[in-house]
């Protein structure tokens, strides 16, 4: 391979991933604020207990995995009983819910989410006795899902 070849690869790599970046500006992160207060009632989240477990990049939005756990008991009288998981970039931006309840044995989720771009993902949980916890995390995404590319 020759150096003109070597440079002109180069910038058709960048570009192609350039791209998707300059695409995910137009969809400028929604107001989640109301989204929260409806989970929560209005009560403030402690900002503790939550961990996130995200890719810092994810080359494709379509399936990125995600890993939740809660410090929690799980015993009758201290549990969690739901998880919520926000993404305000994407067009819907409540992305699950989980239902959980002491016989769950470990408040702890794995799945995959899809993410319209690059975001801080919030996971916020309900705990027994209308107590709330959240925790954020920033992903990197190159490669955006859940847009409309038809405009």
């Amino acid at each position: 391979m020759n150096r003109r070849r070597f440079i002109a690869a180069s910038a058709a790599g960048l570009a192609a991933t350039a791209l998707p970046a300059a695409a995910q500006r137009f969809q400028p992160p929604q107001d989640v604020a109301p989204l929260i207060e409806s989970i929560t009632g209005g009560a403030a989240p402690e900002p503790r207990g939550v961990t996130i477990e995200l890719p810092q990049l994810a080359e494709n939005g379509n399936s990125v995995p995600l890993k939740l756990a809660i410090e929690s008991p799980m015993t009758p009288e201290d549990h969690v009983e739901a998880i919520y998981v926000i993404a305000p970039r994407n067009p819907r931006p409540l992305v699950a819910t989980f239902h959980l309840g002491p016989e769950s044995g470990r408040a702890e989720i794995a799945t995959r989410m899809r993410l319209a771009g690059t975001q801080k993902v919030v996971a916020i949980a309900k705990l027994s006795g209308n107590r709330f916890l959240v925790s954020d995390y920033e992903v990197l995404v190159t490669s955006a899902a859940c847009l409309d590319e038809s405009v």
